[in-house]
């Protein structure tokens, strides 16, 4: 079985496709770009998604699934300006999971299109319903996106040895009941890198033994300290929290991660 495509509307397809991927794997990442590069990152993903289809070896669909990876890496180090290696391999596949959604998106429109349409449709009527599905998708992100940001906070701590404050974005977890066995008092935990930053902080006479238990791990002990004062930064105002107990701990927060703390509620209360 033979296909007959025209390399132009490939062209064209792609360019408006990748556009709408860029633009939504920006979002989700908090990438920022101008419009000029996102319209660089879709020409170029365009130009070698019409290189693969042209490339005369093996199956066409083998080709296209080959370079997914590669041309979306090319794409998003010339858009935003990624060069890791992990960080590009991240950023693609999140592209690729918000073209899996907006495919989805496209294929449902259509399907109910063509019952309309008796089955014409055209080169216009795929950009228009990419695009539509585009704006679905957009707004459904946005609001997952507002919801997460209403959950994070700015935290401010004194390092003595840097005689300076570090600022740290935390998550807020509302589920999170980690407390001192000793005392009661909450525990709220920070990666082993902003650790490291404040360890003038720990003192060994303010040490704790904090117990816990999380998903895929029985129990295990963290290693928690008193500090003198921190600082919660929200909608304008501060929250101001003496002796809080901090645990160091790697497990649900990465170094690529939009937050280095999560932060118990109770210390949000009045």
């Amino acid at each position: 079985m033979y296909y007959k495509l025209y390399i132009d509307s490939v062209f064209v397809l792609q360019f408006i496709t990748n556009l709408y991927l860029l633009s939504l794997a920006g979002s989700f990442l908090r990438c920022t770009a101008t419009h000029g590069r996102k319209c660089l990152g879709a020409v170029l993903g365009a130009v070698l998604s019409c290189l693969a289809v042209m490339m005369p070896v093996g199956r066409m669909g083998g080709r296209m699934i080959i370079s997914a990876l590669p041309v979306s890496m090319c794409m998003m180090c010339i858009t935003y300006r990624i060069h890791s290696i992990r960080k590009l391999i991240h950023s693609s596949l999140v592209m690729a999971g918000c073209g899996f959604f907006l495919g989805s998106v496209m294929i449902w429109i259509l399907n109910r299109l063509r019952v309309i349409l008796k089955g014409r449709g055209s080169i216009f009527l795929t950009i228009f319903i990419g695009y539509l599905a585009y704006r679905i998708f957009a707004a459904a992100l946005g609001i997952i996106l507002a919801r997460s940001r209403n959950s994070l906070r700015t935290v401010r701590f004194y390092v003595p040895a840097l005689a300076q404050e570090i600022r740290v974005c935390a998550f807020v977890d509302t589920g999170d009941h980690l407390a001192d066995p000793v005392s009661g008092a909450p525990v709220s935990v920070v990666s082993r890198k902003i650790a490291q930053c404040m360890s003038s902080c720990f003192m060994p006479e303010k040490y704790h033994a904090v117990p816990y238990r999380s998903v895929g791990k029985d129990r295990g002990i963290l290693n928690a300290y008193e500090i003198p004062e921190m600082i919660i930064e929200e909608e304008g105002r501060e929250t101001r929290r003496e002796h809080v107990i901090i645990a160091i701990c790697d497990m649900g927060i990465s170094e690529e991660s939009v937050y280095q703390m999560i932060l118990h509620p109770r210390l949000l209360e009045n």
